[in-house]
């Protein structure tokens, strides 16, 4: 049979760790900028349609 290592838990979750790509403050700032432009995208898009209905529940 083959020979497998083990790791410990912890080593295992530092080499985990060290492999993801970490982010930096202002690529987080880049991201939260973005999913609000979004979110404001959404929120215009819904307050047209409200404007546009027929009055419904005036």
């Amino acid at each position: 049979m083959a020979e497998t290592n083990k790791l410990s838990v912890e080593k295992a979750l530092q080499k985990l760790l060290r492999d993801e790509p970490v982010e930096t403050a202002s690529e987080q700032r880049d991201e939260r900028a973005e999913a609000l432009r979004e979110e404001i995208k959404r929120m215009r898009a819904q307050r047209s349609r409200l404007e546009r209905s027929p009055g419904k529940g005036k």
